[in-house]
């Protein structure tokens, strides 16, 4: 195999969604109340709903831009490469990094519908919630059958309505939902609540995955506002080894054997130690601690019911046989800071060179297929999704790659050194963008 050969499909990539999005959806008083794309007047972007105000901050969407620009913004559209929020302009950069096919992650109301969950009238956030399901399969996945993994929001709060939103998802054609890892920090049950039980039912009667992604339930821990921010990005993918290890101990999993959940924008290579250390616990402690675990090791549950993403983690694919090679998956990450858009190809290649083809084609695509239940090639032949064609079609239609710059930092005032961002920084920032939305 080749590298132009591959087929890649991405479990984790993101959408900073269109003002439009719940036009074709709503109307009347659910249109008016909807989720609101504002304007402050200094040009900032900002989402606003039932009083809540999010800010368009990070380096949620830096794709396109010179390294040396990363940093808190963009903060308005205007800054943003038209394929973070247009989904034809998302197919050419697709197109152009090779990517066949891409499960896209929600924005402006949270990886996990948090903003539907935090609203006060939750009546109005239900049908907010549902109506941006709608979109995002009808509008964003639909306009390019076999070309997106549609992935849901619930209505967690109320679980017949969440057992009825399954079931509704599931008719239009969803295999995936995405719901926080520590549903406590939003004020429900945890995790092994009893409260929980009609959702473990739901998705597996409906073959729907559950994914999980880092950041909205456990956020990775900083040592202090004084840290150097780098050292914070350096243990977010691994942060989600605390909720990890919560739902590898749901007793849920030993009655629903076919239970699929996937960590997502997590890594692989500290999973090898993690199971190591979760079967050496069971081991040590298991008399005292009465564990759900009842002749079968930690590690075996993780294999059969986990899947796993990488971005970039040669370790963890050199270790792929400590792993379940059936249940490990690759990930872009686009639009973020972490994405390797538009040169993924090359990147992935040289980290797939200690696996067989066979393998290659796992954890590229065959993985990602089985696991959510996605068939690009229904509506695709396979030779027109490999990383050859797709970069063909895209330099016939002339998709442009050029980094575009912003005008950078602001410059250093006279006789001003540079200095290491901190954490606190970081949180200034926030909250000065919070206080200008």
């Amino acid at each position: 195999m080749q590298m132009n050969d591959m087929v890649i499909v991405s479990v984790d990539d993101h959408i900073s969604e269109p003002p439009e999005m719940f036009d074709k959806h709503l109307s009347g008083d659910d249109l008016a109340t909807a989720p609101k794309l504002r304007t402050t007047e200094n040009g900032t972007n900002y989402w606003e709903y039932q009083g809540m105000k999010m800010p368009s901050v990070g380096l949620n969407a830096v794709v396109g831009r010179p390294l040396e620009e990363y940093g808190m913004e963009p903060t308005a559209l205007e800054q943003l490469r038209r394929g973070v929020y247009d989904v034809n302009a998302r197919i050419d950069d697709m197109n152009v990094n090779g990517i066949a096919a891409s499960l896209n992650f929600a924005s402006c109301v949270g990886f996990d519908g948090g903003r539907f969950h935090n609203a006060p009238d939750k009546a109005k956030a239900l049908i907010h919630l549902r109506a941006y399901n709608d979109w995002h399969v009808d509008e964003w996945c639909g306009a390019h059958p076999g070309r997106f993994i549609p992935c849901a929001l619930l209505p967690t709060w109320d679980q017949k309505a969440t057992v009825e939103e399954v079931a509704r998802i599931a008719h239009k054609g969803f295999t995936a939902v995405s719901i926080n890892e520590n549903p406590t920090v939003q004020g429900l049950p945890s995790i092994h609540n009893e409260y929980w039980e009609p959702l473990w039912k739901a998705v597996t009667d409906h073959d729907i995955a559950i994914c999980l992604h880092i950041g909205a339930g456990n956020p990775a821990p900083h040592a202090s506002m004084e840290s150097p921010i780098e050292a914070w990005i350096t243990t977010m993918p691994m942060s989600i080894s605390t909720g990890a290890a919560d739902w590898l101990h749901l007793e849920a999993l030993e009655r629903y054997s076919t239970m699929k959940i996937a960590l997502s924008e997590g890594g692989i290579g500290w999973i090898p130690y993690f199971l190591e250390r979760a079967n050496f616990s069971h081991e040590r402690h298991k008399a005292w601690t009465h564990s759900r675990f009842r002749g079968t090791k930690p590690s075996e549950v993780f294999h059969k019911h986990f899947l796993t993403c990488f971005i970039d983690d040669a370790f963890g694919l050199k270790n792929l046989d400590s792993l379940n090679e059936d249940l490990v998956a690759y990930e872009c990450d686009y639009p973020h800071s972490d994405s390797l858009w538009p040169n993924v190809p090359e990147h992935l290649w040289k980290s797939l060179t200690p696996l067989t083809d066979a393998q290659i084609d796992k954890v590229t695509h065959l993985n990602a297929m089985r696991f959510f239940n996605f068939d690009p090639f229904v509506h695709h032949k396979r030779e027109q999704l490999t990383v050859g064609a797709l970069r063909a079609k895209a330099a016939a239609d002339k998709v442009d790659v050029t980094p575009r710059s912003y005008g950078g930092a602001a410059p250093l005032a006279e006789g001003e050194e540079p200095r290491v961002v901190t954490s606190g920084d970081l949180m200034k920032m926030f909250s000065h963008h919070s206080k200008a939305a």
